[in-house]
């Protein structure tokens, strides 16, 4: 198994207020126990229409006011390193070195590390007369890797012996730019596919070829205009396009928030000292479990267990809290078509946003 990555170009912190910020209207109750603080994040995009629906929803029943930038995965995790963020959102986990740096920069409490945003990855296609499709892992890579190259191939035939599959030549669409959904892509590929697999994981495309599109939008768009398409999308923009059912063990698994969910739930959490609050998971992309759908994008919100200002921890603390709940999953699943956490997930790694407070103790 291995870890969920995206590219780590890092963006140094800076003095400027942070990109979209919402604070507070007036009519705001005393719930929340942050009062009138002020908290800055960074990091992931794929996390920003989430973010939005979490400060939303926590500032309807709390004063304050929350900030978010986009910037990347990257440049998130520098700058919550560095002191530049009070929190930060992350396509993959810290690495060995990151851990040592966000270990100092936090201090005795250590850092927390959960998993907060699970979007699964469609794999998208457009076959004329075809309106479901089941697909092994070694199908997907050969498709991918123009190995099988036409929709009444054999190998597709045996999956699928009630479709009725065309002699239409396989057109197979993939990201022109480096891309997070790229590469959470192909380590799934690399992982349940290793045989049929050969490139390195990375988060740009590796095979020459075929046809490239820009975004998310450009794959679905490629897809829908061309028959005999398939490529791969985030879930919640596939629109109307069908969506390949995946092979799991003995099974094919359609995508969905449960299944997309579970595969976090049978994954093992990361090796190494880590410290007691974080939660970073290596994927079972290779799962046979029933019932889970392992192609999926698994993005962290990372901060600190301890913080020098008080109005800070318990502001940090019941954001964390209200981001993990039911109510700010739901929130986030209707914003950003992401899957909820499950509620054995988030049994898990509440010690971890409850062990936030303010340096010396106390709330």
């Amino acid at each position: 198994m291995k870890r969920s990555t995206l590219g780590r170009a890092l963006v140094l912190p800076t003095t400027a207020a942070l990109a979209f910020g919402i604070a507070a209207c007036g009519a705001a109750n005393e719930e929340g126990g942050g009062g009138g603080t002020t908290i800055n994040g960074a990091g992931a995009s794929a996390q920003e229409a989430a973010q939005t629906a979490w400060r939303t929803g926590f500032l309807e029943n709390n004063e304050g006011s929350i900030n978010y930038d986009p910037v990347g995965s990257g440049g998130g995790r520098e700058q919550f390193i560095s002191g530049g963020t009070d929190f930060a959102g992350s396509d993959s986990y810290l690495d060995d070195e990151e851990v040592q740096a966000a270990q100092e920069r936090c201090g005795e409490g250590g850092f927390v590390e959960i998993p907060a945003y699970i979007s699964p990855i469609a794999v998208v296609f457009n076959v004329e007369g075809v309106n479901e499709l089941n697909l092994k892992p070694a199908t997907i890579a050969k498709i991918f890797n123009q190995e099988i190259t036409n929709w009444n191939d054999p190998e597709i035939q045996a999956d699928n012996p009630n479709a009725n599959l065309p002699d239409t030549a396989i057109s197979p669409v993939n990201r022109s730019d480096a891309s997070g959904t790229t590469e959470n892509f192909v380590e799934y590929l690399e992982a349940a596919a290793p045989e049929d697999w050969p490139h390195e994981v990375s988060d740009e495309w590796p095979v020459q070829g075929g046809e490239a599109a820009q975004g998310t939008a450009g794959v679905v768009q490629a897809v829908q205009n061309g028959n005999g398409s398939i490529g791969y999308a985030d879930a919640s923009q596939a629109g109307d396009l069908n969506s390949v059912n995946v092979g799991v063990g003995e099974e094919f698994v359609e995508y969905s928030p449960e299944a997309a969910a579970s595969v976090v739930d049978v994954s093992e959490r990361a090796e190494g000292d880590r410290g007691e609050h974080s939660f970073a998971f290596d994927l079972a992309r290779d799962t046979t479990e029933a019932g889970t759908y392992p192609i999926v994008l698994v993005s962290y919100v990372i901060a600190c267990a301890q913080y020098d200002d008080e109005g800070k921890a318990n502001m940090v603390k019941d954001y964390l809290n209200y981001t993990i709940s039911e109510e700010g999953q739901q929130a986030a699943q209707e914003t950003a078509g992401s899957a909820p956490i499950s509620d054995e997930l988030r049994q898990q790694v509440q010690p971890a946003v409850d062990a936030i407070a303010p340096a010396g103790g106390g709330n």
